[in-house]
């Protein structure tokens, strides 16, 4: 366990870093699964909206460190492939 009071503080943010961490990516695979769900149902326009939301997410993701920026450009781009076929 942590002596000092700044490995102490140091525990705390790493808490709250990896909470937000967690929370971001959850979301990005959350709207990920609503695009393709919506594509498989045929709902074109429930697709495109959840897409622009899901693009945004997978953005803040990279934007973040939470993901890298190829794996970001990857996961968008697969993704839109279903949209279209």
């Amino acid at each position: 366990m942590a002596n000092t009071k700044s490995a102490l503080k140091r525990v705390r943010q790493n808490q709250t870093r990896a909470a937000r961490n967690k929370s971001l990516s959850t979301r990005m695979k959350t709207l990920r699964k609503k695009t393709l769900a919506a594509a498989e149902a045929g709902d074109k326009e429930t697709a495109q909206k959840t897409f622009s939301e899901f693009a945004s997410a997978v953005d803040k993701c990279a934007k973040n460190n939470i993901i890298h920026k190829n794996k970001a450009a990857n996961v968008k781009s697969k993704t839109q492939k279903h949209l279209v076929s």
